[in-house]
């Protein structure tokens, strides 16, 4: 299995997957009507994302609303970044579209959003080596708009270009009511640009094995197309992605509805996503690990050791105003500044400082984090 082995720590996070979240949260998106570009429920779809987000323990600065125009109306997308411990500059991504067409869409895409909130619930507390982006794409049904434009204004306009490990895109897993729903497909790479194709296959393959490993589906290799991975895939991204095999005759109809879905099905599809992004992401179980990463509100300094710049990570303090300081070993405090932000990071330049070992200082009203980092 290319070296992936089944992790207990894994199995005990991707048990506690719920079958009634999955039932109740396809429920809540169809009863939001139908989410087309320009409606209410679009807009009320988007709120309600970030409604289930904030429950779960992310905060508002966590989030990230990516805006662009759809014809004569303006759609947004939804990112939700969690910071990785060990390669917090280097992105897993999780995606899968929002909107839907003609229908309330809840099998095309209410089955992926579920699912994605599903994976976000479980890991929220966990630490992960890699960071993860959980986006929510609106657009997808009016050809891939809002992904593409966030591959260009956002992955691309990042400098340096942001750094993407794999996008894990899920569309499409409720399967079909009344039918025998025990597979599911994994979807590789096999289109142009050629150069990412075999990194997508390995990935995919993996994909396959943490589906053996966590859930009870079986496995159907086939060939990514028409999602919005495909706007990362003609980036040169290494994507892969998840798709119903028994395929809905109902998408973009007035009938893709829960009643025509198969909702266990959509479960032990969350299931296999779960386990798929502990693995991508990396994540540690280890409880102690867990319990200092939680009681520091997920709050880090990276790099470390750095040489020019440090980046101030401000987790879930979700706190308004902020004092970062440096301290040194003679219990100097070299570096002190203020800043109100709602964003996730911060960047600040210590490249005037010498060589050596500093406390690091995030101080709020309530709260006070220290972490040592080194500088070169």
């Amino acid at each position: 299995m290319s070296g992936q082995t089944y992790i207990a720590g894994y199995a005990t996070i991707v048990n506690q997957c719920s079958q009634t979240n999955i039932t109740t949260n396809l429920t809540q998106y169809e009863a939001l009507g139908v989410k087309r570009r320009g409606t209410v429920a679009l807009q009320n779809t988007l709120d309600w994302l970030k409604n289930k987000y904030l429950s779960y323990g992310y905060t508002v600065s966590q989030f990230q609303e990516d805006s662009f125009t759809n014809g004569a109306f303006t759609c947004k997308n939804l990112i939700v970044t969690k910071i990785g411990t060990v390669y917090p500059n280097i992105f897993v991504i999780v995606d899968g579209h929002y909107d839907s067409i003609t229908g309330k869409g809840t099998n095309d895409n209410g089955s992926g959003v579920v699912t994605i909130l599903e994976i976000a619930r479980l890991l929220q507390n966990l630490p992960t080596e890699y960071s993860i982006k959980f986006i929510n794409f609106s657009g997808e049904e009016d050809g891939l708009i809002g992904s593409q434009h966030y591959v260009n204004t956002i992955v691309n306009a990042t400098n340096p270009k942001l750094n993407i490990k794999v996008v894990f895109n899920i569309d499409e897993v409720g399967g079909v009511a009344g039918q025998l729903n025990d597979t599911i497909t994994c979807e590789r790479d096999t289109g142009n640009p050629t150069s990412n194709n075999a990194a997508s296959n390995v990935i995919t393959n993996q994909l396959i094995n943490c589906v053996q490993l966590y859930s009870p589906l079986n496995t159907l290799l086939a060939s990514a197309y028409a999602s919005d991975y495909m706007t990362f895939e003609n980036n040169n991204e290494v994507i892969t992605g998840f798709f119903e095999t028994n395929e809905s005759t109902v998408r973009h109809t007035a009938s893709d509805l829960l009643v025509n879905m198969d909702p266990i099905y959509n479960f032990n599809v969350a299931k296999a996503a779960i386990g798929a992004t502990l693995h991508f992401a990396v994540a540690n179980t280890n409880q102690l690990e867990n319990e200092n990463f939680n009681k520091d509100f997920q709050v880090s300094f990276y790099p470390n050791p750095t040489q020019d710049l440090i980046t101030v990570n401000t987790g879930i303090l979700n706190a308004t105003n902020y004092t970062f300081s440096l301290i040194d070993v003679f219990g100097k405090t070299v570096f002190n500044t203020k800043f109100t932000t709602a964003s996730l990071e911060k960047q600040f330049s210590i490249a005037q400082f010498p060589s050596g070992v500093y406390l690091a200082v995030l101080e709020t009203d309530q709260n006070r984090i220290t972490k040592k980092i080194v500088k070169k």
